[in-house]
């Protein structure tokens, strides 16, 4: 009976003392909260994509509990902004509570268009603001974002939802294909730099057409988005070199649609471009190609000019900077850096010509399986069979190979002795494990052999600026100097940054330069 009474006692007492308690007893806010920025910008997007979600810290440093009457965006519930305030969507909210000495999040995303606004300049500042209570205890958040206008590629959605895809030509037949996209019109077979474009799907040049991209034009892809070129179809990049290197004016650039920093080095956000088997003559000088799958993707056409590269720098690739398969390439000043798997890959035999070209690897985010160079005269299909083709010619003069793996180049041949494997280095900086190395063995590793090797340097330090953030720019103390083979120089006379360097050529894209101390 004791028991009894004391639980019941007991019980009497945490009810009458949770009565009295004041912990639901809020306070109105009374213009002191404290915010962790006074505007939010939620930097730049493309009219109708949506943007990253931001988010704002709201701070009661009060002894109170305090209660917001009013938490709403400026333009209320016609504002192109959007809201979300401990777990509820909206752009008004009533009465949000906010206990004492205790913070809550207040996450904002947008999606502008356009078409809304007048503006000749192809942009737009879009603001609104969040206004915490209101009257003489108001307080206020600013919200900014630049908007931009674009040209909008994409395929066409049948009533039943189905996207429209590409025909390609397999074996000289027309066959349907499971890629999203469409073929360009007449209209659009020239990109100029009045806007920048942002295709979905992939944009294919028709048959025996070309796409010319003029310089200064930004090219824009969504997710799994990318050019396709065909049958005697073309591709001219036509960039030029640029004398502000922080804006890059006349370069083409080639990205994907997100615009917040936060997305300018994240690699695969988009697919490739892809020189399909039958395209012919393309060109691509002064581009920036980044964050790609597989930034250029060259099939076929080994014995024709299928594409020339001048000038160009490809970065961030999840899987491959430039993947050829039994293809024709020639490449001057080619700079590539920090691809999922290699940099420049030569396969399936082929024709490559590549002169003053930085091929480097510092891909950390991942496990890679190859090197930053990787050649091979075969492909294997779904049963592990191996098909062969001739590989016509691989040259790489006064070209640096290197990269944070060792090594940074494999030679990776099936003999057959129907099938030619023809591969010359001249005057290159590589990084290669020791000779020694049973791993890698057998005539094509005869580094003395100079048919296939001739002024070499082997596991030298190039002196990059710094490869990680994809500055490969040499320095002075770059073994690199004056190593260059003049002959070659002189086919290119001036390097990526149009400095000239016939008089003492040094290896890769670039002559070195003295790096700015920070």
């Amino acid at each position: 009976m004791k028991r009894i009474i004391y639980f019941i006692s007991c019980c009497l007492f945490l009810m009458l003392w949770s009565s009295c308690r004041k912990d639901f007893e809020f306070t109105q806010s009374n213009g002191t909260l404290t915010f962790s920025r006074d505007t939010v910008y939620l930097d730049t997007v493309f009219t109708n994509i949506g943007s990253s979600t931001y988010n704002l810290k709201v701070y009661n440093n009060s002894n109170e509990d305090l209660v917001i009457p009013s938490l709403k965006l400026g333009r209320g519930e016609s504002s192109s902004y959007r809201l979300n305030v401990d777990g509820m969507s909206g752009k008004v909210f009533q009465d949000v509570e906010i206990l004492a000495k205790d913070s809550m999040y207040v996450f904002i995303e947008t999606t502008i268009d356009f078409n809304d606004f007048t503006n000749p300049d192809a942009t737009y500042l879009y603001t609104d603001e969040i206004e915490f209570t209101s009257g003489t205890n108001s307080q206020k958040v600013e919200l900014v974002t630049l908007v931009k206008d674009a040209v909008f590629i994409y395929p066409s959605k049948s009533d039943e939802g189905i996207v429209e895809t590409l025909t390609v030509e397999v074996d000289g037949e027309q066959i349907s294909s499971e890629i999203q996209g469409r073929y360009l019109t007449v209209d659009e077979l020239q990109f100029t730099n009045a806007k920048p474009y942002v295709i979905y799907g992939y944009a294919a040049v028709p048959n025996n057409k070309t796409l010319t991209i003029d310089a200064g034009a930004r090219i824009h892809f969504h997710s799994d988005s990318g050019l396709f070129v065909g049958e005697n179809a073309s591709l001219q990049v036509n960039g030029s070199y640029s004398n502000d290197q922080e804006t890059l004016d006349n370069e083409v650039i080639f990205e994907g649609d997100r615009l917040e920093p936060s997305f300018s080095d994240i690699p695969g956000q988009w697919g490739t471009i892809w020189l399909y088997e039958g395209s012919r003559n393309n060109s691509i000088n002064y581009a920036t190609i980044k964050n790609a799958t597989v930034a250029i993707l060259s099939e076929g056409n080994p014995n024709d000019n299928k594409l020339t590269l001048t000038n160009t720098q490809i970065y961030n690739s999840s899987n491959f900077g430039v993947l050829g398969r039994n293809t024709s390439i020639t490449a001057q000043n080619l700079v590539i850096n920090n691809s999922g798997q290699s940099s420049f890959a030569a396969t399936l035999g082929g024709r490559y010509n590549i002169t003053h070209a930085t091929l480097a690897n510092y891909w950390s985010n991942s496990f890679r399986q190859f090197p930053a160079l990787l050649i091979n005269n075969y492909v294997l299909d779904e049963e592990n069979t191996a098909y062969l083709a001739d590989l016509s010619e691989a040259n790489f003069n006064n070209c640096i190979i290197y990269g944070n793996d060792n090594p940074e180049f494999v030679l990776d041949e099936i003999e057959d002795e129907q099938v030619a494997f023809n591969f010359k280095f001249t005057n290159c900086l590589v990084r290669f494990q020791n000779a020694s190395s049973t791993d890698y063995s057998g005539p094509n590793y005869d580094f003395n052999d100079t048919t296939h090797y001739e002024n070499m340097l082997f596991n030298e330090d190039p002196d990059f600026n710094n490869p990680n953030e994809n500055l490969l720019t040499i320095g002075e103390d770059s073994k690199a100097i004056d190593q260059g083979n003049s002959i070659f120089a002189n086919q290119v006379p001036l390097d990526v940054l149009n400095t000239n360097r016939t008089v003492a050529p040094d290896l890769g894209a670039y002559q070195h330069t003295i790096f700015e101390e920070d």
